[in-house]
């Protein structure tokens, strides 16, 4: 039964060809024969292998550093082979090689060139993890360092993946100053904006206030005025009782 890597879809095995691929056999460079005459394109495999996001890290001489590298296959793997090179303008070498014998092993190394390499990783639980910690930096390991994967089970198919490595007196600060100004600038523009909006809130209720007092003032006086001149409504318009 396959196992499948969390996230990705597994094409069917072809470790060993259908009966209709043995009956009618393969033509190079058109795929596996189907029926009616119809070719079936190449299934792709599922090795893959990844040293994180950061593709250039530094690190402090005379410090340690950890080289990460994973790697994932649809359908699983035995007895795989790793190793990790180097490489620099001048240089080339391997530093630590070894292989998994299956998904609940850890795994073993058959080769080291350097006694400052120490594998970390292991592969059970499906971490698949054969990272190395690289101790006693000098300037001289600036360079290339590459992960390198071969899976049996995947008819020894191979794929590496590389990170940058360089090695400095120190790591540079750096500086916030421009930022800081630039985030103190915005946040001063929308501070003003926000203020502004609220005076003119605050200005449009008692302009609303205002004009409402003023309606009703006019209202009270044009009342006032009727009564004194004895129109229509007003008390100059009663008239006393008649005298029986």
């Amino acid at each position: 039964m396959m196992r499948a890597a969390a996230g990705r879809p597994c094409s069917a095995n072809r470790s060993s060809p259908a009966p209709l691929e043995r009956e009618l056999g393969a033509r190079p460079g058109l795929g596996t024969p189907g029926p009616r005459g119809l070719f079936l394109l190449p299934v792709t495999l599922s090795l893959e292998v990844s040293v994180g996001k950061a593709t250039d890290i530094y690190a402090v001489n005379g410090t340690e550093i950890l080289l990460p590298c994973t790697f994932s296959s649809c359908f699983g793997f035995e007895d795989l082979h790793f190793r990790w090179t180097y490489n620099s303008s001048d240089a080339f070498r391997v530093l630590i090689e070894g292989t998994v014998k299956n998904e609940k092993s850890d795994p073993k190394v058959t080769l080291k060139d350097d006694d400052r390499i120490t594998l970390v990783g292991s592969t059970k639980e499906k971490m698949n993890n054969i990272s190395i910690v690289l101790r006693d930096l000098e300037f001289s390991d600036t360079g290339k360092y590459t992960c390198h994967v071969k899976n049996p089970k995947e008819n020894n198919l191979q794929h590496h993946a590389t990170i940058f490595l360089q090695v400095v007196d120190k790591l540079e600060e750096v500086d916030n100053t421009v930022t800081l100004i630039i985030l103190a600038v915005v946040g001063g523009v929308i501070g003003l904006l926000i203020l502004i909006l609220l005076i003119k809130k605050l200005i449009i209720f008692i302009l609303k206030k205002t004009r409402e007092k003023k309606k009703e003032c006019l209202v009270s006086s044009s009342g006032n005025d009727n009564t004194e001149n004895g129109l229509p409504g007003s008390k100059a318009e009663e008239k006393p009782p008649s005298k029986v």
